[in-house]
């Protein structure tokens, strides 16, 4: 039975927020900042870390960038799972959609408590949803001993949910 270490990615570089290529989805595309990558460096150096056999990161710039650093810090091999990511606001064509739509998905996620209303069609990826995308990945590795998982952000408001909706007692997979 695999223990999951999850770990925080450093902090971002949002100096090219401005720039025409990281906008909309592209935010998603950005690095670590200098003291971001020295932060990384820094948790690489907990030992607890030493016995993981794989390091999983989604493919969001910060992790993946925080996730490489690690894996050679560390020598791990790293693997990217695309189906590890921040909640879907439409997961039905997966697009990003503009702040004030993808808020109004937020909110009802959130007065729904994480759950579809009944009898409505709705975009927003659910707890349930989010919770069998997740679980399907951990899944692949529950044989190894130790994995490191690159985690979200649970201070972005699109991500705030995962952390009220993903029972992590249930975490030991079987």
């Amino acid at each position: 039975m695999a223990v999951f270490y999850f770990i925080r990615h450093g902090q971002m570089d949002v100096s090219m927020t401005e720039k025409k290529f990281y906008k909309g989805f592209a935010y998603n595309m950005m690095t670590l900042s200098e003291k971001g990558i020295e932060q990384i460096h820094e948790t690489a150096k907990d030992s607890r870390l030493r016995c993981a056999e794989r390091i999983i990161t989604s493919p969001y710039g910060r992790a993946l960038h925080s996730a490489a650093i690690l894996s050679k810090d560390l020598n791990i091999e790293m693997r990217v799972e695309t189906d590890l990511h921040e909640w879907l606001a439409d997961r039905v064509s997966y697009e990003f959609l503009p702040a004030e739509m993808a808020e109004e998905s937020y909110r009802s996620l959130t007065e729904n408590r994480g759950h579809h209303p009944e009898g409505v069609q709705c975009l927003w990826e659910s707890a349930v949803q989010m919770k069998e995308r997740v679980w399907n990945v951990l899944g692949k590795y529950k044989d190894y001993n130790a994995v490191m998982l690159q985690r979200l952000d649970r201070h972005t408001p699109l991500s705030v949910w995962y952390y009220y909706y993903m029972d992590f007692s249930q975490i030991c997979l079987q």
